[in-house]
């Protein structure tokens, strides 16, 4: 499945749908870069789900308070619960650097996505003056 279909199959859900970044998530990545964010997902990946049994798995994730956060419910790469329903990861079985990296990839072009939906509408740059 290529992003664009991964992307495409979660706007059918509803809950998937409500997550949106808001100005003060894009005025963070903006201030930090789109490559700290990548660190940051890569970082999140690796400590929250990579492990066959995450810590309070289906609990790991937050749902605010990083823009990663958002794009991993958005993507549904927040548990490993989510990740089996959605993308046929099996639960109970680490994840390889490859699954790690696919997880990634999915909420970083979530995440361009929604700045591109910022930056087409023209509010991206008037919430970063």
């Amino acid at each position: 499945m290529t992003i664009e279909e991964a992307l495409d199959k979660i706007k059918s859900s509803k809950f998937r749908g409500r997550f949106k970044l808001t100005a003060a998530d894009l005025a963070y990545i903006e201030r930090v870069g789109i490559d700290t964010i990548e660190r940051h997902a890569a970082d999140f990946v690796r400590g929250k789900l990579s492990e066959a049994e995450p810590k309070n798995d289906g609990r790991q994730t937050p749902m605010r308070g990083h823009p990663v956060f958002k794009a991993m419910h958005a993507t549904a790469t927040c548990c490993r619960g989510c990740m089996e329903k959605w993308w046929r990861v099996k639960k109970g079985v680490a994840l390889s650097e490859t699954q790690q990296q696919k997880a990634v990839n999915l909420i970083m072009a979530w995440i361009k996505m929604q700045m591109e939906c910022w930056r087409r509408s023209g509010a991206l740059a008037q919430n970063l003056r």
